[in-house]
């Protein structure tokens, strides 16, 4: 062990507890256990592997209070958020019990004989999680890794581990084979560089920055190692003329200011037709205002604070200098990393609040003219994640869902993850997708073999 790191409670700055950072050794160590544990859980039958992941899920079901609850204390999340993610770690992993007998490969006619193709687990599989959404980012890697015969080894982000521990406990209690899932703490510099490094790990899963997301790739490259990226973004929510002002408005809060702007998936441009721009924002000022900013654990409270003081400074550095700002909403005083809902009117598209993901509560509003302008604008990023467009003409939302360059858009409303359908970014957002129906398979290799059947 290389020491300890402590936890900190984002909504009141306090301390927690102190957590473990792991040591080149230790992390090897449970490479090791991953690695002989792995050959047992592939050579189990599939109903086997299922009947394990549904007796995981429902020892998450069992303990949902519990897991938000730490959430709430750890990440600052709202208590009523927090009980979403723990249930939805437990619906994933339900979702992805049903895998293990459905990972069919195919007959292929040949000629002179047979063909078969197999989807083979890679082996080991490092995931690395960030700090914004600890359990349910965990899931999505851990939950079809574990499905398609994989073991796991997963590192939290050393500000939110307490819930990643608790999975891993919970993994055993339920009757995992040891060393198949754990959790190991530490340092990304050190923990997620040795998943890349690592020979006997075989595939990295990253969530987390561009910038580090393209460091993780390319330390895998250098081992032909495959990786999934799940990375930044800088999402438009198009409203157009013809769209229902009124529900547009009033939803946009939802789409940026969850978990306090901390998303990759926020909407956080919102880009609106310049004959409804003004309309628009007299709509859009009450809702934000009306925004329950406070105690994370108050059954009524919609976002509570940013993850750190260093985070929150960060989060600032967008309002200096010229930045226009249009109207706020509200936010505690006293301690904690507390930062209120904030819209500004950037002066061009350009300006480094509209191009650069800021990570928090703060939207920038834009005009734009015409359907051509608005796909322009919202193409007009390094990024390519999410988005959501308003509009009750079907052809123009056909059109410009397909010209908005983002893994994942919705159109009337904002819906970016469902555990059944695939999420993923273009561009600076990400390489690969994670959850849907073929989760399961980007975990596996697929081998091909002939059988000569001719008698000659």
């Amino acid at each position: 062990m290389t020491g300890t790191f402590t936890l900190i409670n984002p909504a009141t700055a306090e301390p927690i507890r102190e957590v473990s950072r792991a040591s080149i050794a230790e992390i090897d160590e449970a490479i090791a256990r991953a690695v002989s544990a792995q050959r047992g859980w592939a050579a189990q039958a599939p109903g086997a592997r299922a009947d394990a992941l549904r007796a995981f899920a429902r020892a998450v079901e069992t303990h949902v209070e519990e897991l938000a609850q730490l959430e709430v204390l750890n990440s600052g999340h709202p208590i009523s958020s927090a009980r979403w993610e723990a249930s939805h770690v437990a619906q994933v992993l339900n979702f992805y019990a049903g895998s293990p007998e459905r990972l069919s490969g195919q007959q292929i006619p040949v000629a002179g004989g047979m063909d078969v193709t197999f989807h083979e687990p890679y082996g080991v599989v490092g995931i690395i999680v960030p700090w914004n959404f600890p359990m349910t980012i965990a899931s999505w890697g851990f939950a079809p890794a574990l499905a398609a015969g994989n073991a796991v080894v997963l590192k939290p982000a050393e500000l939110t581990s307490l819930t990643a521990v608790r999975l891993g406990a919970l993994a055993r209690e339920a009757g995992l084979p040891d060393g198949l899932f754990q959790v190991v703490t530490g340092s990304g510099s050190v923990v997620g560089e040795r998943f890349v490094s690592h020979p006997d790990v075989r595939k990295v899963v990253f969530t987390g920055s561009t910038e580090v997301g393209v460091s993780v790739a390319a330390g895998c490259a250098q081992a032909l190692k495959p990786v999934t990226l799940e990375l930044g973004g800088k999402s438009a929510n198009i409203v157009f003329a013809d769209g229902d002002l009124e529900k547009a408005a009033a939803s946009a809060p939802g789409a940026v200011f969850d978990n306090a702007g901390q998303d990759c998936c926020a909407r956080s441009r919102i880009l609106v037709q310049r004959s409804v721009f003004d309309r628009f924002l007299e709509l859009f000022e009450p809702a934000v205002q009306a925004w329950r900013v406070g105690d994370p654990r108050l059954e009524l409270t919609e976002m509570g604070p940013l993850i750190s003081a260093a985070h929150r400074d960060s989060v600032s550095s967008f309002l200096d200098g010229a930045a226009r700002v249009a109207f706020r909403g509200g936010a505690p005083d006293g301690p904690g990393f507390w930062f209120p809902p904030t819209v500004v009117l950037p002066d061009s598209p350009r300006d480094r609040i509209a191009q650069d993901e800021v990570f928090g509560p703060v939207v920038a509003v834009l005009p734009f003219d015409d359907e051509a302008d608005a796909i322009r604008l919202a193409n007009d990023t390094i990024y390519g994640l999410a988005g959501s467009l308003w509009t009750e003409n079907l052809g123009r939302a056909v059109r410009v869902a397909r010209g908005v360059k983002s893994g994942v858009l919705s159109v009337n409303s904002h819906s970016s993850v469902r555990y059944w359908t695939p999420f993923g970014g273009m561009k600076a957002s990400g390489l690969g997708r994670e959850l849907g129906p073929d989760a399961a398979e980007h975990f596996t290799e697929t081998k091909n073999v002939f059988f000569a059947t001719d008698a000659s």
